[in-house]
């Protein structure tokens, strides 16, 4: 009898030396599923995965969907993830033959007529020959053991804690083990982290967060819509967590554009943020269409405006808004736009007046733009806080989409400076946006700048986090370049679907991420992650505040200490 696992022999074959070692190497894995073994292989099929009878000692109601399993093939191991659960039965009459709960006749049942299945679905391959994982081109033969993944299993396929990994959760009903993200591969792409509101996106994000600024992988600028990353941050049970400026002092700039609110919360912001109102461009008015009810004639409108006002005065906005009422016939004769589309568009773009940030003549100094470049130049990251316009979903627009139009101009320069002259690119820089779906929706994403850093991939060492509970809302094209999708629960099917698009093995996914728990577990799949997992999220507390304790930035510590004098007295 040829029991799963075992290699075929080859004889005096000249790969008889790997079927040895692979053997051997196949021996200890059957040893180590022993205790955890959940069934056996009986059928299945690349497509839709490997259907596995639940061994008569293993529980149905411990097998969990989501629950990472490996099954040991006669050459191959391989890794997977559990998908779906079914109850069966060896007669298609047995439901209408059976009455009442008998114990000793479901215990003789149990195993034989009745039993359990589990749907399988294999990600990932490793053998002797092999042992760097490979993706799932083949399938286990018949009677393959399945069992639940080791602690060792998932060191394997995750990773361990290094200069570009970070543990980010445990897989399912596996406290002890550790899933591990690649930050490095992470920043190299656009990325996501999704689910409905009180799911845990803001504790994946800093966590997240925290992670690149301590391996020194890229610099951060992070519109913080609800003062939740800079400082301190409110956890669902509404306890305070420290934000990234307790946990990296001089590393972090807090910015707000909101001084009052910042003070009321005991923080002492390194820069009160303004912007003029001569910043501001037709391409902002176009994001911020939708929510000042702007239509489109009005939104073709201001280009004519700005090309009109702006060879002349500089300032299109404050130009036209200062217009005598009666001057404005001629200026729609003079434009060859209709009076109505230029009374409606000015009264809508009053209500920017009402922001204190924006200003007509900005403070003196080199401006909120040339503030963040010399922040992140010295490689401090800078976290906007919006104070009270946090609520103001327009302000939060303007703001996040003007800033970063100026920065990835200058990124762009800089790169393309250092491909000429042959010097070093600038450090990779990703932006963190909330309410992703407003920048990137079908009507604007080709109209914004966030639409298009999404679709350049790094090519400017400029990348996006972003944060949403409406994926569906996200154009497919610049959801097809998230590289890394870190998803929490979401109630609405079409959220689902929009996060697994283009994903290998969406169809079983679904099942899995639709049955997430309210908080604290989430399905990671993507490019800085060899295979889809479920995870319980690791807590974002004391234990995590003592690792990132230890940050130096990478920097010996002579330089770290330099770097720490500049923070707190300047360059000299």
């Amino acid at each position: 009898m040829i029991r799963p696992g075992s290699a075929p022999s080859c004889g005096g074959c000249p790969c008889r030396k790997a079927s040895m070692a692979n053997e051997q190497h196949e021996q200890l894995d059957w040893q180590d599923d022993e205790e955890t073994r959940l069934g056996t292989v009986v059928g299945g099929s690349l497509s839709r995965g490997l259907e596995v009878r639940l061994h008569p000692g293993a529980s149905v109601e411990r097998a969990k969907v989501g629950t990472f399993v490996t099954v040991q093939g006669g050459w191959y191991r391989f890794f997977g993830l559990i998908t779906d659960l079914s109850l069966e039965s060896a007669d298609s009459h047995f439901a209408a033959a059976i009455s009442g709960t008998d114990p000793a006749l479901a215990q003789v049942l149990s195993g034989t007529s009745v039993y359990s299945m589990v749907q399988v679905t294999p990600m990932l391959t490793t053998s002797a020959a092999e042992p760097e994982p490979q993706p799932a081109r083949s399938l286990p033969g018949h009677f393959s053991a399945v069992s639940r993944a080791s602690n060792l299993d998932v060191q394997a396929i995750f990773g361990s804690e290094d200069a570009r990994h970070i543990y980010i959760g445990s897989p399912l009903d596996m406290e002890d083990a550790r899933v591990c993200i690649d930050l490095e591969e992470l920043v190299k792409r656009s990325n996501g982290v999704f689910g409905k509101s009180g799911s845990g996106k803001s504790f994946l994000t800093r966590i997240l967060l925290a992670g690149i600024l301590q391996k020194g992988l890229a610099t951060h600028l992070v519109f913080d819509m609800h003062n939740e990353y800079g400082w301190q941050g409110t956890s669902e049970s509404g306890y305070a967590v420290k934000g990234l400026k307790q946990l990296f002092g001089g590393q972090v700039a807090v910015f707000t554009l909101d001084e009052s609110s910042s003070r009321r919360r005991g923080v002492s912001p390194d820069y009160v943020a303004h912007i003029g109102f001569e910043e501001i461009e037709p391409e902002d008015m176009a994001i911020l269409a939708p929510v000042l009810n702007i239509r489109e004639l009005g939104v073709q409108a201001c280009y004519t405006l700005a090309h009109h006002f702006g060879s002349r005065e500089g300032n299109w906005i404050t130009s036209f808004l200062d217009l005598p009422s009666e001057d404005l016939q001629v200026l729609a004769v003079e434009l060859s736009e209709s009076l109505s589309t230029l009374e409606a568009l000015r009264r809508r773009l009053r209500q920017l007046e009402r922001f204190d940030f924006l200003t007509r003549r900005p403070p003196g100094g080199r401006g909120t733009v040339a503030t963040i470049m010399e922040y992140l130049d010295r490689g401090i990251h800078v976290v906007l806080e919006f104070g009270r316009y946090g609520d103001e979903l327009a302000a939060y627009l303007l703001v996040a989409n003007l800033l970063t139009r100026r920065v990835h101009e200058l990124y762009r320069q800089r790169t393309e400076e250092a491909l000429v002259a042959g010097g070093t690119s600038p450090t990779p820089l990703v932006i963190t946006i909330e309410e992703a779906h407003r920048f990137l929706s079908p009507q604007v994403a080709g109209q914004t700048i966030f639409g298009t850093i999404a679709r350049e991939m790094r090519k400017y060492n400029v990348t996006l986090l972003v944060v949403d509970q409406r994926p569906s809302g996200i154009d497919e094209e610049i959801m097809s370049q998230i590289g890394t999708r870190i998803t929490c629960q979401l109630d609405n099917e079409r959220d689902v679907d929009a996060v697994l698009a283009g994903a290998s093995g969406a169809r079983e996914l679904k099942g899995v991420l639709s049955r997430l728990e309210a908080k604290q577990q989430a399905l990671l799949l993507g490019h800085a992650l060899p295979m889809p997992v479920v995870v319980r999220t690791r807590e974002y507390g004391a234990d995590f505040y003592t690792e990132m304790a230890g940050f130096s930035g990478g920097l010996p510590p002579e330089a770290q200490r330099q770097r720490n004098r500049e923070d707190l007295f300047g360059k000299s």
